[in-house]
């Protein structure tokens, strides 16, 4: 795609909620790759293109309060985002400093840092996230140990406040970082493809016959300014969602997954002739065109940067029913004449192969 620049304006600086919408009210671009069309719809008219025997994949993360306000021994004022949990009790992290509206990425952290938490709590850097170099190299995700008093989604719950961005000028309460589809926290960051679903927009799907099944996959940070590839996530698929997703694609439905995050763990577990086995597990990922997707072939989704390593998965998903992604491109295009609004509080994109 060609590259563009995203207008300040363009961005959604709050929930729908505060602009006096329902969530399933947000825009919806539709684009029908097949028909090469793009139409302009609300998010509540999805069943409109949705029929019975198709199958909603959905991703059942719930979002942590994941960042901490932080000092050194020396009282300077940080914040710490955690990333993702890792085995033995240790977490990836990432060290920002305070800003006029939202917190800025910290080059300075070296390992061995300390800083101080919430609730007498202590967390140290231990090592760059990956391991690259050099111990003492600069990183911008690090493995740390975190000792705090009790249960950590509890010590998040109470002393914790939502990952955001300077595009979003206040905090927000944990629950406007939730979807309906929430049953394991775990996230860092919100699986926003399913926050525009509402329990009667699900019903109405559910009762005209469109199957939902859910994964797993909790997303680390991944509004990441410099547009790196994700880090490593935990995913799980069960057996029975994995089952679904084969017994559909013999049956010529549609497989949809609602955000990146869902074709991520899909693909993960996806061979190379398109047959799905449940799995749990880390993944690195990064579905790009060169690496088509096997698993959906269609993809509820919000409107992403420029550069972003979430816009390639898209591009590499309109390839594969294409000869190019020109179709993205004229969407994308429509997009931001219509003044549709980007990022977790802005509006969705359907894409149909």
């Amino acid at each position: 795609m060609t590259a563009f620049e995203l207008p300040a304006a363009l961005e959604a600086a709050e929930p729908p909620e505060a602009r006096g919408l329902e969530r399933d009210e947000v825009r919806l671009l539709v684009s029908d790759v097949a028909n090469n069309s793009v139409e302009h719809a609300q998010f509540r008219d999805l069943p409109r293109w949705l029929s019975a025997g198709d199958l909603l994949v959905v991703n059942t993360s719930g979002t942590l309060n994941a960042a901490l306000s932080a000092t050194t021994e020396t009282g300077d004022a940080f914040e710490l985002h955690l990333s993702t949990a890792l085995p033995g009790g240790f977490w990836t992290l990432e060290v920002r400093q305070p800003g006029d509206k939202a917190s800025l990425p910290y080059g300075g952290a070296r390992a061995g840092a300390t800083f101080r938490l919430p609730g007498g709590g202590r967390a140290t850097l231990l090592a760059p996230y990956p391991l690259k170099e050099s111990v003492h190299s600069s990183s911008r995700l690090w493995m740390a140990a975190l000792e705090i008093s009790g249960e950590i989604h509890a010590y998040l719950a109470r002393h914790g406040f939502p990952i955001r961005y300077s595009y979003v000028p206040r905090r927000w309460p944990c629950s406007m970082y939730q979807t309906v589809f929430a049953t394991e926290a775990g996230s860092a960051e919100m699986p926003s493809a399913g926050r525009p679903f509402t329990p009667h927009l699900v019903t109405t799907l559910v009762s005209r016959g469109v199957q939902v099944a859910p994964i797993l996959l909790h997303a680390g940070v991944a509004s990441l300014e410099c547009h790196e590839p994700p880090y490593e996530e935990f995913y799980r698929v069960p057996v029975e969602t994995a089952e679904r997703v084969n017994t559909a694609r013999r049956s010529g439905r549609r497989i949809v997954a609602v955000g990146t995050t869902v074709v991520r763990a899909l693909e993960t577990v996806t061979d190379g002739r398109g047959v799905t086995a449940p799995g749990a597990g880390w993944t690195d990922l990064v579905v790009t065109e060169d690496r088509p997707p096997q698993s959906v072939n269609a993809l509820i989704t919000g409107l992403h940067e420029p550069r972003a390593t979430h816009l390639q998965m898209l591009e590499a998903i309109v390839a594969r029913f294409t000869n190019g992604s020109r179709q993205l491109e004229r969407a994308y295009a429509e997009a931001r004449q219509a003044g549709y609004l980007w990022h977790e509080f802005g509006d969705s994109h359907l894409i149909l192969g």
